[in-house]
């Protein structure tokens, strides 16, 4: 039988303490209800929905998605923690990564992020992902970590790839959206193979 690898007594620590994350450029805290407009600038962005599989929000449907985010429990299964991404030099709101408890008893994690497009290719998604996963491994415990993403998103299949997890799965037309039908891949890593920031490219 396998040996656990996440907590100690195998079960998640769930303290959330340590938040704010702080890396070289980045901050991971808590949304705040001023973070709004900024939030809303990027999740009103179509080339942002487009590989979500939802409507874009619009008027009391933004401030119901945005309220969501500043209430964020985690405790149990289905549980995600939301953080905002900001850019230490100037405050600025640049995106959001997650990470959901997807199983307690196997000690399984999610983890997901958008950013705003305004602000890509300067390696801010992967910066915040690898403290994400830091948090995940390290602090909560979780034993296995994955990613869901859309084939299509070159962008955030980047990430992962940097980071150095491995593809599981390719689920094909596994999702349908205003009737079409969409691919999904599955990323993954186990805590024993974190931390990857050493590795070429990380």
């Amino acid at each position: 039988m396998a040996v656990l690898t996440g907590a100690e007594d195998g079960n998640l620590r769930r303290d959330l303490s340590c938040l704010p994350l702080e890396t070289e450029r980045l901050t991971l805290r808590r949304f705040r209800p001023d973070d709004l407009p900024a939030f809303a600038a990027y999740h009103s962005r179509a080339e942002v929905y487009r590989y979500l599989y939802q409507e874009i929000p619009e008027g009391d449907a933004m401030a119901e998605k945005f309220a969501g985010f500043l209430d964020t429990p985690f405790a149990a299964e289905g549980d995600r923690l939301r953080l905002a991404v900001t850019r230490r030099a100037d405050a600025a709101l640049l995106g959001q990564v997650s990470l959901s408890i997807a199983s307690l008893a196997a000690l399984q994690g999610e983890v997901g992020y958008i950013f705003n497009p305004d602000f890509a290719g300067k390696g801010y998604a992967t910066e915040a992902v690898r403290a994400i996963l830091d948090l995940g491994f390290g602090q909560i415990g979780f034993h296995r970590i994955f990613a869901r993403l859309d084939p299509l998103n070159a962008g955030s299949v980047g990430v992962v790839e940097r980071l150095g997890l491995r593809r599981e799965a390719h689920l094909v037309q596994n999702d349908r959206f205003n009737g079409v039908w969409g691919d999904e891949l599955i990323y993954a890593l186990l805590r024993t193979e974190w931390p990857r920031r050493d590795a070429p490219g990380a």
